[in-house]
């Protein structure tokens, strides 16, 4: 009997992308495999499943695959949180600090609502900077974000303690220590 896969057994590991040192785990291999999808998508929900949630949030790119799938499953909208420049109309913009510079993240000015309960949805957790800015943008319009869910979490990078010392719950499917 073939032992049956872990949600690690799809995702890939390509050393030395983007850059040399880098160990880049790539998600779409686990995109690709229904089997795959299918698990990542359920196990993110389940411990939202007595949640009020009225809208889901999804950080580019990876995210919008993830989040439009979650909202899906939970009948609710589905925001995308994205780089500047790239939404029509109206947006409000939050910077945040990478490495070696910075960027900035938009929402449409209108994608909530006062007192909406939000999901915020990513594949990775690294450094956590850029979830930090959406739950900052989703804050801004009077929504309140109820958790955040991110198939991989990279712990070295300290990701999932920023978002707790916002008082965020991090549900994160596996993480990967150093390697």
């Amino acid at each position: 009997m073939t032992p049956r896969k872990t949600l690690r057994d799809y995702i890939r590991t390509i050393p030395d992308f983007p850059h040399e040192g880098i160990m880049f785990r790539d998600v779409t291999t686990l995109f690709a495999d229904p089997r795959g999808f299918r698990i990542a998508v359920d196990q993110l929900l389940d411990p939202f499943v007595d949640v009020k949630i009225d809208k889901v949030a999804g950080l580019e790119a990876r995210g919008f695959i993830l989040g439009g799938a979650v909202a899906h499953q939970l009948s609710v909208g589905f925001v995308p949180i994205r780089k500047k420049g790239k939404l029509p109309g109206k947006t409000i913009a939050q910077d945040y600090v990478l490495e070696y510079g910075k960027a900035t993240v938009e929402i449409h000015d209108d994608a909530f609502q006062p007192g909406e309960r939000v999901l915020l949805v990513d594949d990775l957790l690294a450094t956590g900077g850029t979830a930090r800015a959406g739950i900052q943008l989703i804050e801004r319009l009077g929504a309140e974000v109820v958790g955040c869910a991110f198939l991989i979490d990279l712990p070295d990078l300290g990701g999932r303690k920023l978002l707790e010392e916002m008082d965020m719950g991090v549900h994160a499917l596996t993480s990967f220590d150093g390697d």
